[in-house]
């Protein structure tokens, strides 16, 4: 894995981090806590996380990086219930993306994504819950992207779905560490979340290196993570 996509995920982490510390310290954070956060999910039972699920899938559908939910969610809540309902709401825009490709973009899709809904499924074929695990945990790629490309490919919807949520779980708990870390030992959670991310970030590597079985799901992903290949998939842009 490239020095460059480690930097990368290190570098959202600590611009989270200081987002949430500026939160907690400054009339920037005032006021964003109590017009979001504070007056409107934490504190608010059901009806608070109900809120952030339905505003955490809507964004991620539409693209928002789901590590920004996943550190709101830590810090609405607590590490456990932040990263549990940060993996549900990244699930929703999962449903959400993968659901509209499915059922409505095939047409207009297909032009755009089909080679990498090709590549996905190529890629899925034998195993493909194990292999939707694999890709989630993967530190680089694009996630919207991901879901549409599954969206018009053969892939089960259980099968894509569970794997998802599966794979999400790791750095959900990640970047829902450095959000409750705001409050509670920020030093602390920050480097244990530093932490799991380097050995979530190269076990997904690992697995995708040796269980990929000469498959390339993208070629940036190939080179991002200093993967070998060949001079057609390195320019082929999809």
């Amino acid at each position: 894995m490239r020095a460059r996509v480690i930097v990368k995920g290190l570098a959202l982490i600590l611009s989270l981090a200081l987002l949430g510390y500026l939160f907690k310290t400054s009339d920037l954070g005032s006021s964003v806590n109590e017009a979001w956060i504070d007056a409107r999910v934490r504190g608010h039972g059901v009806n608070g996380a109900l809120l952030f699920l339905l505003m955490g899938g809507i964004f991620t559908a539409i693209g928002l990086p789901r590590q920004i939910i996943a550190f709101l969610g830590g810090y609405a809540f607590s590490v456990g219930l932040g990263t549990l309902l940060g993996a549900l709401a990244a699930l929703l825009g999962c449903i959400l993306s993968f659901g509209y490709a499915r059922l409505f973009g095939k047409g207009l899709l297909r032009a755009r994504l089909g080679e990498r809904a090709h590549r996905f499924d190529r890629f899925i074929h034998d195993h493909p819950f194990a292999m939707t695990v694999l890709v989630r945990l993967l530190p680089v790629g694009n996630n919207l992207l991901t879901n549409l490309a599954a969206g018009i490919s053969s892939i089960r919807p259980v099968h894509f779905l569970v794997g998802t949520l599966l794979g999400y779980l790791p750095q959900t708990l990640v970047f829902a560490l450095v959000g409750s870390g705001v409050q509670i030992a920020p030093a602390l959670k920050l480097a244990l979340a530093i932490g799991l991310f380097l050995i979530s970030g190269a076990l997904g590597a690992y697995l995708y290196r040796h269980f990929r079985h000469g498959q390339s799901l993208d070629a940036q992903i190939d080179a991002a993570l200093d993967e070998n290949i060949d001079a057609h998939e390195s320019t082929t842009h999809i």
